[in-house]
């Protein structure tokens, strides 16, 4: 007998909020970087203004408020409680669609297109491009259960996905990641478990080998040099992360400014803006999802993802249909020559006009366009 899904509602305690800001209050600063950029990490300026603002005019009862509008739920696989996000489109024959967040996201990075996505009417487009949409959050991440022994990575999580769907009563439905996201909806793909139709992802972790590597157009050319800043600049996070995430979890759960700052840089590096993350994200959206990282102290479980399943990006042949689009800021891309070797099926690819990593938080607009362009031929 499948267990149960059971309502979830946030009311964080008021006395973790003002722990919260004791401990704001209380930090012990570091010296500024030596330089007048990024190059060292997160400016001490920029930090402290986003951290002063946590402290004095963060209001954490309105982000609790939307999310528990949105419709939270949990229910238990494999032993493990699954937190996930669920709204379901007033069409009735709406396609369902799991969406998969990665690090460092959540499910807030997908609370601008929930609307359009089950409700195009409402916002202009078709209603025969209407979704169910259902967004987990990974385990160890957000309001989902932490695993206690190793096993629950990339391939644990496509499996409890698959059946998540079919606990809801989807059969048939559809699969949207990035990041973390691509390689469990990857996954998904290359197991095409019973009711699942496709995928479609907002990143392709490809990396180049061999003949890969000879003839290369100017596309591949400059995806290359994406790789190689990206391994020699961007990647120290992961290289901790999926090796010692242990140690990096005591700041991280100790210190909000440590856990902020950690998320904080990347929403710079990875985004498409014009200097500085606050082009993109507001210090509301980008404390919000911060918030999904402190609240449940996930700074040590969600690092542990990468120790569990750094192999696992592009290990998997997908063979039902696939879906891609290329945003052009995105942290590592590939050419289609070089995607169709692990996804011989897409039937449909885009490269898209602005957008970075977090794709659906960032061009909310363009990203429901992708997907419903994407899986308009499977419904």
């Amino acid at each position: 007998m499948a267990a149960a899904i059971e309502p979830f509602t946030l009311n964080i305690a008021e006395s973790e909020l003002d722990d919260l800001k004791r401990r704001l209050a209380d930090t012990r600063w570091p010296d500024a970087e030596v330089v007048d950029d990024w190059t060292q990490g997160a400016p001490l300026a920029k930090v402290r203004a986003l951290c002063d603002y946590w402290q004095n005019d963060y209001d954490w009862r309105r982000c609790e408020t939307m999310l528990n509008g949105i419709g939270q739920y949990r229910t238990e696989i494999e032993g493990l409680g699954v937190h996930f996000l669920h709204a379901r489109s007033p069409e009735p024959n709406a396609l369902p669609v799991v969406i998969t967040h990665g690090w460092p996201g959540s499910v807030m990075e997908f609370h601008k297109v929930i609307g359009p996505l089950t409700d195009p009417a409402a916002h202009g487009g078709d209603p025969a491009d209407a979704f169910h949409v259902v967004a987990p959050s990974l385990l160890g991440y957000g309001f989902s259960d932490k695993p206690t022994a190793p096993g629950f990575g990339v391939i644990k999580m496509a499996e409890m996905w698959a059946e998540l769907m079919t606990r809801l009563g989807y059969d048939r439905w559809v699969a949207q990641g990035g990041d973390w996201g691509s390689a469990v909806t990857s996954r998904i793909g290359a197991n095409a478990p019973d009711g699942c139709l496709g995928i479609h992802l907002n990143m392709v972790a490809y990396f180049p080998t061999g003949d890969d590597l000879s003839d290369l157009s100017e596309e591949e050319k400059q995806a290359m040099v994406g790789h190689q800043h990206y391994f020699d600049w961007d990647s120290g996070y992961s290289k901790q992360q999926s090796t010692r995430p242990q140690s990096l979890g005591y700041g991280l759960n100790d210190s909000p400014v440590g856990q902020a700052a950690w998320i904080y840089e990347k929403l710079w590096a990875w985004t498409d803006n014009q200097g500085a993350p606050e082009d993109v994200f507001s210090l509301d959206e980008m404390l919000d999802n911060i918030m999904l990282y402190w609240l449940p102290g996930a700074g040590t479980s969600s690092g542990r993802l990468y120790w569990e399943s750094m192999n696992s990006f592009g290990d998997n042949t997908v063979r039902l249909p696939t879906g891609v689009s290329n945003f052009p800021k995105e942290i590592m891309k590939a050419s289609r020559r070089w995607a169709e070797k692990q996804y011989p099926n897409i039937t449909y690819w885009n490269e898209t006009e602005k957008g970075g990593h977090f794709a659906a938080w960032e061009q909310p607009e363009i990203f429901v366009r992708e997907v419903r362009d994407a899986f308009r031929a499977l419904r």
